[in-house]
């Protein structure tokens, strides 16, 4: 299966395309990993960006599939990580003791 490439959104070829990024998912990169909570329907969604306020516009101004009927969102957790493969590592973390008490007391810092 073939990977969209990742790009730098300031540097540019000649031609004026996206140069692709290089290092792939290990890009040196911090990452966030964010919890946000629906204010409608106080339900959780956990995820990973490289800006978790502007991915937080997203989610409110209905751009995101899976978080477009809970709108509006508030976030409720930001952790920093170095790389975006560590913030996917951490971010499946989350997801998979979700509901139990490590996932309420992550909630509640």
């Amino acid at each position: 299966m073939a990977e969209w490439p990742i790009v730098f959104r300031t540097e540019a070829w000649p031609s004026g395309r996206w140069r692709p990024a290089r290092g792939g998912v290990n890009r040196r990169i911090m990452h966030d990993v964010y919890i946000i909570q629906s204010e409608r329907t106080g339900r959780y969604y956990i995820g990973q960006s490289e800006d978790a306020k502007m991915r937080l516009g997203r989610h409110n101004a209905g751009s995101v599939r899976s978080t477009k009927n809970g709108r509006p969102w508030k976030l409720v957790m930001i952790e920093k990580v170095s790389n975006r493969a560590e913030a996917l590592k951490r971010e499946k973390q989350i997801k998979s003791y979700k509901g139990g008490e490590a996932f309420k007391k992550l909630i509640n810092k």
